[in-house]
């Protein structure tokens, strides 16, 4: 008899032990919403079901049949306990496979159609003229070859630690950066560093391409290359087990430099399983492994992601896909809209926003304006822009350099001359930005290309001049009034340029002596006051007029 009890009891501590080692490998969320849950209940379920039957099976008689063992099943003549658990398996597939059918847009068509509020804006109003210091001239696969090269040049860590792969696209002291931490290299190299954590990460500005490795006196100790418990997303779990955290979390540094980690909860909007938002966002502090919960609306302003790029998508062809019901959008399709083959990101409002172009479901080559959406929240702006679809202006750009092979990242929307322009790099077979390109919206085969940002500019802005369709406050630019710090003569192609620098001031304003109009400006020199009527360019401007 005490061989039985302790034979159960080593049974049930060994059952209990395989439970906490499945919960502590998968980490399921404890929520109704959660379909790790539903997978865990069944498991067990299916588990405790097993071992009843082979209990059940222990304790029937065998009977000989021509030499073979037989063991008699029958169900119905089956324990109470095997029955209840028979019938709580179909139980929850049936609930599963319910909740699952019913959160679907089959039934819900307008309330997915619902979930994302967009709002008409004028492409004019809220896309200004183009300020290269807050584009992003390089894509992630370009960041990370420049983040790689960084790594390999830090011989004190290149031989522990390699780059993640996040390059997260945020806005850092007004200006767009990626950012990713480091990682270990291996799991013996984390075995041998991390009691002292990651100890850097990297810093790339997306503008001037500037990679920095940003080293900090206290180590990142929650990351996603934990393996135990400072693994970042174990970590979240036994701190908030019922929060149904997104797949994606984000790698942020605050204005301080401080690594922290946003992780966006989910909230399902419609039945068990539909209607996928965020609700919550969890702060946690790289370091220390401190964390804050928020409601999505009071985020604090510095964080830039909380929706994914990809939910948001989601959510867009959900509103424009399912405009007048499910069976429209299958069949008839009738006013549907979805999003491009791609997406960027544009620096605006001091907010990371997901740019994508809207086209009809046909397939057909243009576009029929394009949206912005708010990475932190979740608003969208609608642009009735009509033009080439990305693809087409890619195409087009590549057919400028088809003799050197060169490949056209995903553009970005800028205004140009009050003209909607496409801009994108052109990168070799390296991954190697070579040359960059604009393409006009509207008349995608009016290309302009060049080997600076500059010179793109200035290829483009002449291209909009022959064709006439260039606005006055292009023509005239901007205007600047201060007193000449350095004044420099410099010949280029046989003409001579003065590069004129003003006090407090870090961009260059650059005098083409070619143009009589510009001619007085050997009458100044360093100290005096000038006003200056400039086009601006990507840190060095084009003078248009002297006063």
């Amino acid at each position: 008899m005490k061989k039985k009890i302790i034979g159960k009891i080593i049974i049930c501590l060994a059952g209990l032990l395989a439970l906490f080692v499945y919960y502590y490998v998968t980490i399921p969320a404890i929520n109704i919403h959660s379909t790790g849950t539903w997978g865990a209940l069944f498991l067990l379920v299916l588990l405790l079901l097993s071992f009843c039957i082979f209990r059940q099976f222990k304790k029937d008689r065998q009977t000989v049949v021509e030499g073979e063992n037989i063991f008699r099943f029958n169900l119905k003549e089956s324990s109470l306990a095997v029955k209840a658990l028979a019938g709580l398996l179909i139980l929850l597939g049936l609930v599963y496979l319910t909740g699952a059918l019913l959160s679907s847009p089959f039934f819900n068509a307008a309330k997915y159609q619902r979930l994302l509020s967009i709002g008409e804006r004028e492409f004019t109003d809220d896309i200004k003229q183009v300020d290269y210091k807050t584009i992003p001239l390089l894509d992630k696969e370009s960041a990370s070859l420049l983040g790689n090269r960084k790594m390999g040049s830090m011989v004190d860590m290149v031989s522990q630690f390699e780059v993640s792969g996040d390059y997260a696209q945020i806005n850092y002291q007004g200006k767009p950066v990626r950012v990713t931490p480091l990682t270990y290299a291996s799991p013996i190299k984390w075995l041998t560093n991390q009691k002292n954590g990651i100890p850097a990460y990297i810093l790339i500005d997306m503008t001037t391409q500037n990679t920095e490795c940003v080293k900090l006196s206290e180590g990142i100790r929650y990351s996603k290359g934990e393996y135990f418990n400072r693994n970042i997303y174990r970590h979240l779990r036994f701190r908030y087990p019922t929060y149904i955290f997104d797949e994606q979390i984000f790698f942020e540094i605050d204005e301080e430099g401080t690594p922290y980690w946003v992780c966006p909860v989910k909230k399902f909007n419609i039945g068990l399983f539909g209607g996928q938002t965020i609700g919550r966002v969890v702060l946690c502090n790289a370091q220390t492994g401190e964390c804050v919960d928020y409601a999505v609306t009071d985020v604090p302003a510095w964080i830039d992601k909380v929706y994914s790029a990809d939910l948001l998508i989601q959510l867009y062809d959900y509103s424009g896909i399912l405009k007048h019901g499910f069976w429209n959008s299958v069949l008839g399709q009738k006013d549907c809209l979805q999003s491009t083959n791609g997406y960027n990101y544009i620096a605006l409002e001091d907010d990371v926003w997901v740019y994508t172009g809207i086209t009809s479901v046909s397939g057909d080559q243009s576009n029929v304006g394009f949206v912005l959406m708010n990475q932190r929240t979740m608003e969208t702006r609608s642009y009735k822009v009509e033009g080439a679809i990305e693809d087409s202006a890619m195409s087009s750009a590549e057919g400028q350099v088809q003799n050197l092979g060169y490949c056209a990242t995903f553009p970005l929307l800028l205004n140009i001359a009050d003209e909607p322009t496409y801009f994108m790099a052109l990168k070799d077979g390296a991954g190697l930005v070579k040359k960059y390109a604009m393409v006009n919206v509207q008349k995608y085969q009016w290309v302009a290309i060049g080997d600076t940002v500059q010179e793109c500019e200035k290829n483009y802005t002449e291209l909009l001049n022959t064709n006439g369709i260039v606005s006055n406050s292009l023509d005239m630019g901007k205007s600047v009034t201060g007193k000449i710090e350095n004044i420099s003569p410099v010949v280029l192609e046989g003409n001579t340029h003065y590069y004129i620098c003003l006090e407090n001031k870090e961009d260059i304003y650059d005098i083409d002596m070619s143009d009589a109009d510009l001619i007085q400006i050997i009458r100044y020199q360093a100290g005096d006051t000038i006003t200056i009527e400039y086009l601006e360019g990507y840190g060095l401007h084009e003078v248009r007029g002297i006063k």
